[in-house]
């Protein structure tokens, strides 16, 4: 009886198919194959032509929650908690004139989302985003990335083994990803809903739009400017190539290190210290060979987003994954002058992580994906930093935090306007990983899309001498080189 409950849902919604096609791993994970997933059910839905619904596939997963309640997947935590990750994907993909059975491509897609949520122990949230940088469907479609939202049909339920609620996979082009990163994905799906061919009130993904939504409808775009500008940005920290130095006087002995050279790594951590920070940037900021990177959302709590009124107060105790909290005995140690590295493109989100994040009172954190170094930008609204207006530069081990008063931030953002022009934006493509999928294992590689040629020359300085602080926007040669 353990497959009653979690279909159940299915067949009150399609009584008329009560023997679904599915997609099924053929070795099932508990038993050591590669696919999460124990099965995907694809249904027909007919849609709702009175709210201008197409018809269209309807896929939904099994295996994400605890189907079994025996521990050989999920622990098993009781009924009144979340089963397994406490959720299950869907996806509505608009059928083609003339096709008569689904596509099966959305079962796989669903399979290596699954494989990341098991790999990382990372759920995701209605408003999540997941950036791909492939066609879904392996196609030349412009939808290459993923929101993730309440299904319309499907509300969350009770199993003999906890809640599981439904989250709908929408198919998003590169523009919408970015304006989703930039701004928050529940606004973005908000604007998706107004827009029938992109989605319309059920979201459904048709993969032959071949426009976004701010080339259907230019007046989108002033919704999202005023929108980042009224509420801010959701992501708090992105893995990213990024180094910092410490300019101030040279060490006068080894114990009382101050520096961290060009050329060499900063001092080991014990594996205590090390072990800590990286728990406390598990979620969302160490990505190690995970397939996608899903936002990091800063009002999370319980594995639950809040709804609340943005605050001008933020903290970095909270359950934010930019939250890192070292070992006490770490000592802090204040710097005089700082030297800021980042690629290109983690160069690209410094006017979003200043304008999106600091201005309205957050913290933004970059997570070096080659080490222990992680760089949180601070705005003196901030509970919890270690960094002061006193001392605004200050370091705990590998992890360097920027306090900036909103005067100097409103300055830098000046200063770094090529960073953020219209041209620049189009030009860059800020969610920095891409998966060669050919490969057994996926790999995660920074590209350029467009080719960097495109872009602007590198290496880029910008220094502001009466701060003490200088950013490098370098090759990303110098980050893959630790010797260089």
């Amino acid at each position: 009886s353990w497959m009653v409950l979690p279909p159940g849902r299915c067949r009150r919604l399609y009584p008329d198919q009560p023997n679904p096609l599915q997609v099924t791993a053929i070795l099932k994970y508990w038993l050591g194959g590669p696919d999460p997933l124990d099965y995907v059910s694809m249904y027909r839905n007919l849609g709702n032509p009175a709210l201008n619904v197409p018809e269209h596939w309807h896929y939904v997963s099994f295996g994400l929650s605890d189907l079994y309640g025996d521990n050989r997947v999920h622990e098993f935590t009781g009924t009144d908690g979340p089963s397994g990750f406490g959720f299950e994907l869907t996806f509505r993909l608009k059928r083609e004139t003339g096709e008569s059975a689904p596509p099966t491509w959305p079962a796989e897609l669903m399979q290596g989302l699954a494989r990341y949520v098991f790999q990382s122990e990372n759920t995701f949230c209605s408003g999540d985003h997941v950036s791909w940088h492939s066609p879904l469907d392996n196609s030349e479609s412009r939808i290459q990335h993923m929101l993730l939202t309440e299904d319309p049909q499907m509300q969350p339920v009770q199993t003999p083994f906890g809640v599981v609620t439904f989250l709908q996979i929408v198919g998003v082009c590169t523009e919408e990803l970015h304006a989703a990163q930039q701004w928050n994905g529940q606004g973005i799906l908000e604007l998706l809903r107004t827009v029938p061919v992109a989605g319309g009130p059920w979201l459904i993904t048709d993969m032959r739009r071949g426009e976004t939504i701010f080339e259907i409808d230019p007046h989108l775009q002033e919704r999202v400017d005023k929108g980042i500008e009224t509420d801010g940005s959701n992501l708090s920290g992105v893995s990213a190539k990024c180094a910092w130095d410490d300019l101030s006087r040279p060490p006068e002995d080894d114990e009382d290190s101050r520096s961290i050279c060009i050329g060499t790594q900063p001092r080991r951590l014990s594996g205590k210290d090390t072990e800590q920070i990286r728990e406390t940037l598990r979620r969302g900021l160490e990505i190690n060979s995970k397939p996608v990177l899903p936002p990091i959302n800063a009002q999370r709590q319980n594995g639950l987003n809040l709804d609340r009124a943005p605050s001008r107060k933020d903290s970095l105790e909270s359950e934010s994954s930019a939250a890192i909290i070292p070992h006490e005995l770490i000592r802090t140690r204040q710097l005089e002058s700082v030297h800021l590295k980042f690629n290109q493109e983690s160069g690209a989100l410094i006017p979003l992580c200043l304008r999106g994040r600091l201005l309205h009172g957050r913290h933004f954190t970059y997570k070096s994906i080659t080490g222990d170094t992680a760089i949180t930008f601070v705005s003196t609204g901030v509970e919890g930093a270690f960094a002061t207006e006193e001392h605004p530069y200050a370091a705990h081990g590998p992890w360097l935090q920027i306090l900036l008063t909103e005067e100097f931030v409103e300055r830098m953002l000046e200063d770094l306007e090529d960073l953020n022009s219209p041209e620049e934006v189009r030009l860059h493509h800020s969610c920095i990983f891409h998966v060669l999928s050919q490969r057994a294992q996926p790999i995660l590689q920074l590209v350029f899309d467009p080719p960097l040629s495109l872009q602007f020359k590198l290496p880029k300085e910008y220094s502001w001498p009466e701060k003490k602080l200088k950013v490098s926007i370098l090759p990303d040669a110098v980050f893959d080189n630790p010797l260089h």
